[in-house]
């Protein structure tokens, strides 16, 4: 079992083999997520009266969590894109309003955040490393949305959506994921997992 240094969240690279029980752990984040995100998709949709309409992207980060949420529990390569993989695979099928668009935007997101835990060695588990993260999949799903879903909006407001995306990453994402970790290891559910 790897040690983990509290006070840096830094600490020995855990075993790079995956245990059935985290592949469970991780399939579980995203199956949950997935079913959120059905209903986040509304409440998205709801705010679809701001204006500009890139206003509602306050609430995008919601989408975001199963990439950095899985791999601080896990810790283990490939466990950001499964989880948002599996979460976008999930709400997909439950009827997302992008239909199977939701799996491309999902892989990019994953792809995104996995590309930042790999560049610290999935060693360091810092609020700096989770919200680079964050802004990392944000940014993957804003360059993803303005090609498909923008691309007739000017340069200045896709800057304001990146802008309210990052916000959004950072509050829910990093903090969201760093708090649901936290009352899962108070709960008991995350024995054995590193600290």
């Amino acid at each position: 079992m790897a040690t983990v240094d509290r006070a840096q969240g830094t600490g020995v690279r855990p075993a790079q083999t995956w245990r059935t029980r985290d592949i469970v752990v991780t399939a579980l984040i995203g199956i949950v997520f997935g079913v959120v995100f059905v209903a986040w998709n509304q409440v998205y949709a709801y705010f679809g009266f701001l204006q500009p309409p890139v206003l509602q992207d306050w609430a995008y980060g919601v989408w975001l969590i199963p990439a950095v949420l899985a791999p601080l529990i896990i810790r283990k390569p490939g466990a950001a894109l499964f989880a948002e993989m599996l979460a976008a695979s999930v709400s997909a099928l439950l009827g997302s309003q992008w239909g199977f668009d939701t799996l491309l935007s999902g892989f990019m997101q994953g792809v995104a955040a996995e590309a930042v835990f790999a560049a610290v060695r999935y060693r360091s588990w810092s609020f700096v490393v989770l919200a680079a993260a964050a802004l990392a999949s944000a940014a993957a799903a804003w360059l993803h949305d303005w090609f498909i879903y923008y691309a007739g909006f000017a340069v200045d407001v896709q800057i304001v959506r990146l802008v309210i995306m990052g916000v959004s990453a950072v509050i829910f994402v990093a903090l969201g994921s760093r708090a649901l970790e936290r009352s899962l290891r108070r709960a008991g559910v995350l024995e054995g997992y590193p600290v």
